[in-house]
């Protein structure tokens, strides 16, 4: 580990109470814009990213940032991840439609890599003032408090993300009396809050489909992995990815190889 994960984690609070917080419920039309269509940016993401940026690179030198906000500006920022550099992986405002509507359901997400392997990652949560944290091998921490892996649990019994098609799907399976269906919840429109639920347990499962941004992803990935959880893309069945390619494939996360591939099955069928 290049750094102690406490200082960064010490530096993302800092950013998200000093350009986060006091913009929430305090935007003026000018702060926010859209990338594309549907695609909103405030300049609490635009500040905090631009935070980060100088301050993690400050910590760790010869460190590199792909960022949300970079990448949407610049495609090729995120080629970083292909050199064998340290790269920061940054979501300043995971959620950011939840954030510009007054939504108290937004994240701060950080990830360090080198040579397409993740060493740490970090989650944080301005609202609750609360934050998860990984170091590869070293576990995954809430505070003094380390996050115990997934309690063995029937399918019926879990809880889950999924997209609201295959939501739908499933609550009419399990109206029509389906067994081994899991339970679903509504989508937090923020994955970065989803993945704190998966570490604490709280939730046993999720799954994601589109463009699998890597700052969308790869801190819960490490998160999850640290607790015990396992996690493959569909269709290829292989870990979760850090490189450039913006994969198209579908990312599932579940207590265990079992469950992943059961829970696999009963959702492609």
């Amino acid at each position: 580990m290049l750094i102690d994960p406490l200082n960064v984690l010490t530096i993302i609070r800092q950013i998200a109470d000093e350009e986060i917080l006091p913009r929430f419920n305090h935007l003026s039309v000018d702060d926010i814009s859209e990338k594309g269509p549907g695609d909103v940016v405030t300049i609490a993401d635009i500040e905090a990213e631009r935070r980060l940026t100088a301050d993690l690179t400050a910590l760790l030198p010869d460190s590199q940032v792909v960022g949300e906000e970079g990448v949407s500006m610049n495609p090729d920022q995120a080629k970083a991840l292909d050199s064998d550099r340290p790269v920061w992986v940054v979501d300043p405002v995971d959620g950011t439609q939840n954030f510009a509507d007054g939504t108290p359901c937004f994240a701060v997400m950080v990830a360090l890599c080198r040579n397409h392997t993740v060493e740490a990652a970090w989650i944080h949560d301005p609202i609750n003032q609360t934050s998860i944290y990984a170091v590869k091998g070293q576990g995954a921490w809430e505070g003094d408090r380390r996050l115990p892996s997934p309690k063995p649990m029937e399918i019926s019994d879990m809880y889950g993300s999924l997209s609201p098609k295959r939501t739908i799907d499933l609550n009419r399976r399990r109206a029509q009396g389906g067994a081994g269906i899991p339970n679903l919840i509504k989508r937090y429109r923020c994955v970065g809050r989803e993945y704190m639920d998966l570490a604490r347990g709280k939730l046993q499962f999720l799954r994601y489909g589109g463009k699998l941004m890597p700052w969308d992803h790869i801190p819960g990935v490490l998160i999850h992995r640290e607790t015990g959880g396992y996690d493959a893309v569909i269709p290829a069945g292989i870990p979760y990815p850090v490189n450039s390619n913006l994969s198209t494939d579908t990312i599932m996360l579940a207590p265990n190889i079992k469950r992943w591939r059961e829970l696999t099955t009963l959702l492609e069928s």
